[in-house]
């Protein structure tokens, strides 16, 4: 198996396709996998490469909370493409794997070609209250998820939430098989991932200063029913200088999976744009 190496924590990682690369990096309740659709269509023009974050199988799953947290999760990106040879590259992020790709590329401008942040900003909020609910909640779900892992209830609520079931009423195959690797997961790796990366991340709220000097061509992908991420979204799209905003209608959280055919001709179109230099208005 092929692995990155990212301070003693190896990062499993898969390979398709020849060309300008591009960097998937996933959502908390999926990994590598996740992309398929993504990687099967993009691998016939472009270097592809998803991988597993640290918690995730095959990835190692550090036993030590402190080795979790948004600087690792943006760290590791970074780890994958140096191992890769990849000084610049298109970024892909889903959710949680939005968010660590936008930190990335705060810190690191010019390694992004393009940016792709679909279903990002859940748990971001204007609100001191609403955020210190959701780190107690992040907390609570974390030490559920160690102390009974995936393979139960906790697998069964998260599939079925008000942001997910869409992909259940809209493709049943799809939905089964996307349970069937989430109970997969590393009970003890996905919990100290909501402790110390969901629970503990910054609000990007809290990025504005920064966010308004970031020129990286960017698309902000995000379904209409993805209520948390709305209003993250549109501070998004008016904050960052080079972004622009597509809606997915009657679509929830895992965007990607709920309509892999229209994300990809959406990020397909936003990729030739900005490789023919034509993203930016004015």
């Amino acid at each position: 198996m092929p692995y990155a190496d990212s301070d003693g924590v190896r990062l499993y990682y898969e390979e398709t396709g020849s060309g300008h690369p591009v960097v998937f990096v996933h959502e908390f309740a999926a990994d590598h996998r996740e992309w398929e659709a993504q990687v099967r269509w993009f691998g016939r023009e472009y270097r592809c490469i998803a991988f597993a974050a640290r918690g995730y199988p095959p990835s190692d799953v550090p036993e030590d909370e402190r080795l979790y947290g948004q600087d690792f999760a943006a760290a590791d990106i970074g780890a994958v493409m140096r191992h890769c040879g990849v000084e610049r590259a298109h970024l892909v992020g889903c959710s949680m794997g939005s968010f660590a790709a936008l930190l990335f590329v705060l810190r690191n401008p010019g390694r992004a070609s393009a940016l792709v942040l679909a279903g990002v900003g859940s748990g971001s909020s204007r609100s001191a209250a609403v955020r210190e609910e959701f780190r107690r909640a992040c907390a609570a779900r974390g030490e559920a998820l160690i102390r009974e892992g995936w393979a139960g209830a906790l697998a069964e609520e998260t599939g079925h939430g008000p942001t997910r079931i869409q992909l259940k009423k809209k493709d049943p195959r799809g939905f089964a098989e996307y349970m069937a690797r989430l109970r997969t997961h590393s009970g003890l790796g996905s919990g100290l991932t909501m402790k110390r990366y969901q629970g503990l991340r910054d609000s990007i709220f809290d990025w504005e200063a920064e966010l308004r000097t970031l020129e990286v061509p960017t698309l902000l992908a995000v379904g209409d029913e993805d209520t948390p991420c709305l209003e993250a979204n549109l501070f998004l799209k008016q904050t960052l200088p080079n972004a622009g905003l597509w809606v997915a209608p009657r679509t929830g959280h895992a965007i990607n999976l709920e309509e892999p055919a229209a994300f990809n001709e959406a990020v397909a179109a936003f990729f030739s744009t900005v490789e023919r230099g034509r993203w930016r208005l004015g």
